[in-house]
């Protein structure tokens, strides 16, 4: 009987259902009495809370005494000696980036009747420079700086022919059909 008194108390019955249910109330004192102490307290879940409150006194802001406007000084000024503090220390140790400084790399290929060989990379930024020829030993080179990293280059002969460095096993092919040889020069 406890589910109906809670579908009467949501108004979850139809009429004929509420008059079935207040005869059955009336004729049971238990029922009855146990539905009176329910629709009590539905009433006062359902109750608006500022009923309940004790009233209070409205609070009126305080005016400031010579001792809060000191205290306030002086968070103020221990906030500026924290801040002097720490300024003195980064002025004491400076905390410097690490940049890794360029090294000095020498390419050199071997291309006996070639007429201009050029080098072009990722440490380059893809600009194309030309290498010198050694004399008449079909030797090529240049002394670039590379930062440290890892790196594309491939060799260009006579302006058109695009090849990887053959004493380089590492190489990958790039987006415009050509192969890259790949330099790493982590420190």
């Amino acid at each position: 009987m406890e589910p109906l008194i809670s579908l009467y108390i949501d108004n979850e019955l139809s009429l004929d259902e509420k008059i079935l249910f207040a005869e059955a109330v009336h004729r049971s004192r238990v029922l009855k009495e146990d539905t009176v102490a329910l629709l009590k307290q539905e009433k006062q879940l359902r109750a608006e809370i500022v009923d309940c409150l004790p009233p209070q006194a409205a609070a009126f802001p305080r005016h400031y005494t010579l001792f809060d406007r000191l205290r306030s000084w002086r968070y103020i000024l221990s906030g500026m000696g924290l801040a002097a503090a720490v300024l003195f220390l980064v002025f004491l140790f400076p905390i410097s980036p690490r940049y890794s400084k360029a090294v000095p790399y020498r390419f050199v290929v071997y291309r006996p009747h070639a007429a201009k060989i050029a080098i072009t990379g990722s440490f380059t930024n893809w600009k194309i420079v030309p290498l010198k020829q050694e004399g008449d030993s079909g030797y090529w080179d240049i002394i670039l700086s590379v930062p440290p990293g890892e790196h594309r280059f491939s060799y260009i002969q006579e302006g058109k022919e695009r090849f990887p460095d053959p004493t380089f096993p590492q190489r990958e092919r790039d987006d415009f059909g050509g192969v890259n040889s790949i330099l790493n020069t982590e420190v």
